[in-house]
């Protein structure tokens, strides 16, 4: 014979219902998230892969010459040199233009820090290559990726592990890509843009937010200064970059970034030697990113007409070379020619 239901079994079986409600809640809602993280960074491991394959180029060496025995960035200290080229360059006649910029990045493992030294582009140096005496950004049109290595290796004392040539219009892109960055600028100045429109940024002293043609043209200007300066505030975004790209709040625009990196860059690093760099990124705020140059003085050379060089400082060059030794924990290598030598110095 068919009950009714009293008042207070309905009531048990609602407070039950609400309770199990309240378990499918707690229970899927984290599943979902989690389902969604996992499905976005399966997908930017699957861009990334797909991207910075296509700009992977084997160089032919397996290791420096310098070094014994072949590096993983997982264990070893390693050193990277980061080449800057001429946008219309980067792709068609990459190896035998000028380099717009040189910089030498060393990381330490251990530490986690890297220290970042600019080179001068008009430095006079030795170039193995060809035996000549003459500015350093000349290295790459002479032999492309390989004189260039080969010349900072001479110059610094150092085996260079992996290289990076950069299209510097990239900067717009990635610069774009997190929503602008944040520097000081030095002083007000007006420069091309990316189109080479003269004149068409105009920038005022101070800390500011820039856009991509804007860092750009920071990066870039000389005008007030000298490529020294130069160096230095190439540095400043360098890093106002990587602190804002490893941001939490940049984290779901990092596809775009690298589309963007990848279309405009070219290096012998593999996919999976640049996975081993995410534990310096992970570093956060206690990554440690240290600046230098390479000091000298302007120096004039005729021959037969009159050509600018910037002449290294030969105890600072002393200075620079057993610094990166010690961050690498390498030993110094006797190089054949002296950095400073100008008796033979090329118009180049």
């Amino acid at each position: 014979m068919y009950k009714q239901p009293t008042s207070n079994s309905r009531i048990v079986r609602r407070v039950k219902k609400r309770k199990l409600r309240k378990r499918i809640f707690f229970i899927a809602v984290p599943l979902l998230v989690f389902l969604s993280a996992f499905s976005y960074f399966t997908y930017l491991y699957i861009t990334a892969d797909s991207v910075f394959s296509k700009s992977y180029q084997d160089d032919g060496r397996e290791k420096s010459e310098l070094r014994d025995k072949v590096v993983n960035p997982s264990d070893d200290n390693v050193s990277i040199l980061i080449m800057g080229v001429d946008a219309s360059d980067i792709r068609n006649n990459a190896d035998n233009s000028r380099t717009d910029t040189m910089m030498v990045a060393t990381l330490n493992i251990k530490e986690k820090s890297v220290k970042l030294l600019s080179i001068p582009r008009d430095s006079l140096v030795y170039i193995p290559f060809d035996g000549s005496e003459t500015r350093i950004n000349s290295a790459h049109s002479k032999g492309g990726t390989t004189a260039a290595v080969e010349t900072v290796e001479n110059l610094l004392d150092i085996p260079i592990d992996y290289w990076v040539k950069v299209n510097f219009e990239a900067f717009i892109d990635v610069v774009d890509a997190i929503d602008g960055i944040k520097v000081d600028v030095p002083y007000e100045f007006r420069e091309q843009d990316s189109s080479d429109v003269a004149g068409a940024i105009h920038l005022l002293p101070g800390e500011q937010q820039l856009d991509g043609e804007e860092a750009l043209a920071l990066a870039r200007t000389r005008k007030l200064d000298n490529d020294i300066e130069r160096g230095k505030r190439q540095q400043e975004i360098i890093k106002a970059i990587v602190k804002k790209a490893v941001s939490m709040n940049s984290i779901l625009k990092i596809d775009d970034v690298m589309e963007a990196v990848g279309s405009n860059m070219t290096t012998n690093m593999s996919f999976s030697d640049m996975k081993s760099f995410i534990t310096y990124g992970t570093a956060g705020k206690s990554l440690k990113i240290d600046s230098y140059s390479l000091e000298g003085e302007d120096y004039w050379v005729y021959n037969p007409k009159r050509i600018y060089f910037w002449k290294l400082d030969e105890e600072k060059l002393v200075e620079t070379k057993e610094l990166l030794q010690q961050h690498l924990d390498v030993k110094s290598i006797a190089t054949p020619n002296d950095a400073s030598t100008t008796e033979h110095a090329s118009p180049n």
